[in-house]
């Protein structure tokens, strides 16, 4: 009997053991959830209730400027404003819509539909002028918010359009510049906080916080708007007369690689950037698709100098000269015969004189007058490897590094598939293509002691203070080619202006320096070219270099016929301006009773020697080699030269 009532307290005790058993367990569980909730989502879920408690508006920051050199304004920023309704605010959406419907010159509909859609924030209307925005905020209306926007304009409208680029409705850059340093212009968001209730309206006495914006960086470029107006109307210009396709000027220091100016033409509106300018495709608008329409615009966008490759034709030779003099293939006394045409690999390639020919001529002469067959012999004594080489060195596989987005790279042959057609025609600058910058990027390390550069617009960055925040320094690359080639290139190409292919591009009382070029664009026989030229000064201490593409002019097409004038205009206004000096040329020297020196033949005498009868003559000189016998001479002996002229004088040890 004992045994069977112990039975039931026993149960009794075990069921209240299981029973204070999972109520530990479960304290235990909610005491964990307690502790995780307060320690670990305790700060979200605050955040989240002052979501719930606050309503959060942004404030648009002040876009940082884009300036020219001289910190002259090129894209700036315009206080505006935004309104936009709160819907658990509105008392009377009728009211409300029909109010800002006639204020902001909008439907009705499409205003009362926006008041009316159930969301925390609808914004109405962006970019509005801050006295119609005043206007609307002295209604009181119930809802209606106004709130700091910003305009971005465009002082200049169209001028460097492609480079500076443009941003959309969201302020976020879209091309160029605006692009690029878009995380640097941008600025920092702030923000009004306003206490409200659980269905969003705003409490009566609740608080409202202001977080202010932070401001963009200013940018400030390396652009000069003075040169960039010249570039515009220069190219512009001839871009009508000739009915050309398109056109381009680069404007740039050879040796620091800062771009001065960069026009294309055709351009666009910055402030319309979304306007097709071509009137053809205007007129056809409505009746193309969105793609159609997307591929028009990105057209119009397009910045030529960097975005595109072609062939360079002539100024290429350049190139192929300063591989030449580096390898010591030829001097510029190198003897070279031209019979028009020349069979290289079974095939004839003739040259631009065709059919009539150069004859004999020296390597000098040969570069004037741009002599095909010259430059053919010339790859040929470089051989396929070696001339490969220097296509490396010069950069053309690799982008600039310009500080623009979308640059394109060349297009050339590899080592091992440059057979001999194509390395008679990459040699004077056919079967291969650039892009305009590269061509300039590769000419600048031949005239300026043989660095490679990186081309750029950016200079500095600088806060509203004017405080310097970052400054950009490209640095010199490695150098390509040595003192004594560059030297000699920058006397040989002055000699193409003076007296070649460029004399159109001569301007009294300057020393210019530069190469001409006419590229057949394919497929061969088409009829269509790109007349080229580019230009540097003074030659013998170059401080801008510059090139002038137009592409497929009407009529005429040799590049020293179209764009020699064109440059020469370019010149005319940008060398006074960089305050580069005049030296007198023959003409004015003999006007005022100073006349031109005979230059004699140095040629076997020692540099000691020379350097005499070159200061009683009011002659300077350069030197390039090791020795003290001069062994070769430019210009060359007989030719007549002005008085303060320098002379290139090459020397070595012994009298060979």
């Amino acid at each position: 009997m004992d045994e069977f009532d112990k039975k039931p307290s026993f149960i009794f005790k075990r069921k209240v053991f299981i029973v204070m058993l999972v109520m530990m367990v479960a304290l235990f569980l909610l005491a964990l959830r307690v502790l995780y909730i307060q320690a670990v989502q305790g700060e979200y879920l605050q955040a989240r209730a002052y979501e719930q408690q606050t309503r959060d508006r942004l404030i648009t920051p002040q876009r940082g400027a884009i300036l020219d050199r001289n910190m002259v304004g090129l894209a700036v920023t315009e206080t505006v404003a935004s309104i936009s309704v709160v819907r658990a605010q509105v008392r009377d959406p009728n009211q409300v819509a029909l109010a800002l419907s006639e204020k902001l010159d909008m439907d009705f509909d499409e205003v009362f539909e926006k008041v009316n859609t159930r969301v925390a924030l609808m914004r109405i209307k962006q970019k509005v002028d801050m006295e119609l925005a005043n206007s609307i905020r002295a209604l009181n209306l119930p809802g209606v918010m106004v709130d700091e926007d910003i305009l971005r304009v465009y002082p200049f409208e169209n001028l460097a359009a492609q480079v500076i680029g443009f941003v959309g409705r969201d302020n976020q850059g879209i091309i160029g510049l605006e692009s690029k340093y878009q995380e640097y212009l941008k600025g920092t968001p702030g923000r009004i906080l306003t206490e409200t209730d659980v269905a969003g309206r705003e409490i009566r006495g609740g608080r409202q916080y202001r977080i202010p914006p932070v401001a963009g960086y200013n940018l400030v470029t390396t652009i000069d708007v003075v040169l960039q107006q010249y570039a515009e109307q220069t190219i512009a210009k001839v871009v009508t007369e000739k009915e050309a396709l398109r056109g381009v000027i680069i404007l740039m220091n050879p040796q620091t690689g800062e771009i001065y100016a960069l026009a294309n033409s055709p351009n666009f509106d910055l402030n319309e950037p979304f306007t097709i300018q071509n009137p053809g495709l205007a007129a056809e608008w409505d009746n193309l698709t969105s793609e159609q329409r997307m591929n028009a615009l990105n057209q119009m966008w397009r910045n030529f100098a960097i975005n595109d490759t072609f062939e360079p034709g002539s100024t290429f030779k350049i190139i192929t000269s300063a591989a030449g003099l580096e390898e010591g293939v030829l001097t510029t006394q190198t003897p070279f015969v031209c019979t028009g045409s020349m069979v290289v690999g079974g095939r004839p390639i003739r040259c631009w004189r065709s059919p009539r020919s150069h004859g004999a001529i020296n390597f000098a002469q040969g570069i004037q007058q741009s002599c095909n067959p010259v430059f053919m012999v010339i790859g040929e004594l470089l051989g396929a490897e070696t001339f490969h080489d220097y296509l490396i060195r010069f950069g053309f596989n690799e982008k600039t590094g310009i500080d623009l987005p979308g640059e394109a790279v060349g297009i050339m042959y590899a080592a091992d598939k440059i057979g001999p057609v194509e390395l008679a025609t990459m040699a004077f600058g056919q079967s291969l293509t650039i892009t305009p910058l590269q061509l300039l990027r590769s000419v600048s390390a031949t005239i300026n002691g043989g660095y490679l550069i990186t081309p750029h617009v950016g200079a500095r960055f600088i806060d509203e203070n004017g405080q310097i925040v970052q400054e950009f320094r490209a640095e010199r690359g490695p150098q390509i080619v040595s003192q004594d080639t560059s030297e000699t290139l920058k006397f040989l190409l002055e000699s193409v202006v003076y007296e070649g292919t460029g004399r159109r591009t001569y301007i009294p009382g300057f020393r210019v320096g530069g190469k001409t070029a006419t590229s057949q664009k394919l497929p061969r026989g088409s009829g269509k070219y790109i007349a080229s030229i580019l230009a540097f000064a003074p030659a013998e201490d170059p401080q801008v270099i510059a090139l002038v593409l137009i592409d497929e002019p009407k009529g005429a097409y040799y590049g020293g016929l179209v764009a020699g004038p064109v440059m020469e205009e370019l010149l005319k206004n940008t060398l006074p301006y960089l305050n580069i000096q005049q030296q007198f040329n023959l003409e004015e020297q003999a006007t005022e009773g100073v006349a031109p020196v005979t230059l004699p033949d140095f040629r076997g005498q020692s540099k000691e020697e020379v350097a005499k009868i070159l200061d009683d003559l009011s002659l300077g000189f350069n030197i390039t080699g090791d020795g003290d016998t001069v062994i070769d001479q430019f210009p060359m002996p007989g030719d007549l030269v002005n008085q303060g002229q320098n002379i290139l004088l090459r020397v070595q040890t012994g009298n060979s």
